[in-house]
């Protein structure tokens, strides 16, 4: 019997002891995906705040960003947007959280990669934005990249991931033959 209970008593305290680890010591990856979380909250607001608060927002999210960072997004609404230091994000994101109706961003599902060297990473992301009094949502795949500098991942690189091509469809000998036979069926 003595020897079941320091059993499961060791047993309980290297439990305990893993899980204080994962605790004080997060891996990168929930760390950096901790934080993309934290800069959708920090970009979204109600839209009833005052320009000082506003202000202090818009400086907090520039914060996310390393001091030479490339930002290249392409949206179907605004078109390219081409970012290149932390000023021209605090402008963007004040702009944005000055429309009647504010601003919600959320990440829905974050993929992390980290480097070998622990030193960078790649997130690969959903953005979803209701900007203003829009009922319908902006959503775009993102690519970010993030590197450790003075203990915070720090985002250098945003990029829009282009999910859908353009280009007409390639048919295969045998589907083409199928259109030629059925002339119902409406061609591309």
């Amino acid at each position: 019997m003595k020897t079941a209970l320091r059993i499961g008593f060791a047993l309980a305290l290297s439990v305990l002891a893993v899980w204080l680890w994962t605790v004080l010591f997060p891996s990168p990856e929930k760390v950096i995906r901790r934080r993309l979380l934290e800069l959708a909250r920090t970009v979204s607001t109600p839209g009833n705040e005052s320009d000082l608060a506003r202000l202090a927002a818009a400086h907090g999210v520039a914060g996310f960003f390393s001091t030479n960072i490339e930002l290249n997004i392409e949206s179907p609404r605004y078109g390219r947007q081409n970012l290149t230091d932390r000023e021209e994000i605090t402008q963007a994101v004040y702009y944005a959280r000055s429309r009647p109706g504010g601003v919600q961003v959320t990440f829905p599902d974050i993929t992390v990669t980290v480097a070998p060297d622990r030193q960078s990473a790649e997130a690969h992301l959903t953005v979803e934005a209701r900007l203003g009094t829009d009922p319908d949502a902006t959503v775009q795949q993102m690519k970010f990249n993030l590197r450790l500098v003075d203990g915070r991942w720090l985002i250098t690189r945003v990029e829009t991931v282009r999910t859908l091509s353009r280009r007409p469809p390639v048919r295969s000998g045998i589907l083409n033959f199928a259109l030629r036979q059925a002339p119902f069926i409406v061609r591309a």
